[in-house]
């Protein structure tokens, strides 16, 4: 049961939670993009790891803080947050100290971030209900198969039909019972159908079918995300995004083929997420563009002589 008050959480920046009971399907992955690509669009975000025991998001940012000292080479960075599981004799105890810790994370992003992208543990916590209660957009991964939609909707076992919601889909509903008269604001849900086969194969499109039609009872958008491409897989070790310039020179991967698609892919997720990205990390953004073609170039010592 949630014992804090939602509303002393919820911050000002747009909270993205990225969020599904199952693990494989890709949430990490999705959350880092999304996080590098707002911060290319010239946002401020901050992260948060509520999975302090694997920690995978956690990894992804050290790594990428280490290829930039290493390479010597400016990467966009998150002011990032990971909380660490408390595990002592009292569950109540627990809860409340593991609380606290997400509230300072949330306090420290309020002032000096657009944007707070949370990576969420593939189970049913605490840390993670409380991550759902102040979300504004909660991104859903979901894999093209029967094991990933069984965590949204119950399927007759001969039509394959979808005849109620399951548990994470009976989760997000709890949740936006409760937020709903707090503060009157609606969570956008998005499923993403992620790690897609090149090849659409008749579980592919029965998955798809079911989601559609569970779209309409559940309250949730069905988009497209990415697809079942290796350079995800290879860039993760190093901290590098298929956004990344520098993964061209990250061995092993070929640049022509994967990267392009991966490239498209990223930016259709931001649009089709209809995050509110303003103009003025627009101009952040050709400000420092602006800094970095400058910083080589030889001092004007004309404007030092005067006349």
């Amino acid at each position: 049961m949630l014992t804090a008050p939602v509303h002393l959480l919820r911050p000002p920046p747009h909270v993205v939670v990225v969020g599904n009971e199952k693990g494989g399907s890709g949430k990490t992955t999705i959350a880092m993009h999304l996080a590098v690509a707002l911060l290319k669009a010239g946002q401020r975000v901050a992260t948060v790891d509520l999975d302090g025991r694997q920690r995978t998001l956690t990894h992804y940012v050290e790594s990428r803080r280490g290829w930039a000292r290493r390479s010597q080479v400016d990467l966009e960075l998150p002011t990032h947050f990971c909380i660490a599981p408390v595990e002592g004799a009292m569950v109540a105890q627990n809860e409340a100290a593991e609380c606290s810790d997400f509230q300072r994370a949330i306090a420290a992003a309020q002032d000096r971030h657009d944007f707070v992208v949370i990576d969420t543990p593939p189970h049913d916590s605490y840390l993670m209900r409380l991550a759902h209660s102040i979300t504004d957009t909660l991104v859903t991964p979901l894999n093209d198969s029967f094991f990933d939609l069984d965590v949204l909707a119950s399927l007759d076992p001969v039509t394959l039909t979808v005849t109620g919601t399951s548990h994470y889909g009976e989760l997000v509903r709890e949740t936006r019972c409760h937020r709903r008269p707090v503060d009157g604001d609606l969570i956008d849900w998005v499923v993403l159908r992620n790690r897609i086969s090149p090849q659409q194969s008749s579980t592919a499109q029965v998955v798809c079918d079911c989601l559609q039609e569970l779209a309409l009872n559940a309250g949730f958008r069905v988009v497209s995300g990415f697809h079942d491409r290796p350079i995800y897989r290879d860039l993760f070790p190093r901290g590098l995004t298929a956004l990344d310039e520098l993964c061209e020179t990250v061995p092993g991967i070929d640049v022509d083929i994967s990267r392009g698609p991966a490239c498209r892919e990223v930016e259709d997720l931001i649009e089709a997420l209809k995050l509110p990205v303003d103009d003025r990390g627009r101009r952040r953004v050709a400000l420092r563009a602006e800094w970095f073609a400058s910083r080589d170039s030889p001092l004007d010592t004309d404007i030092l002589v005067g006349p």
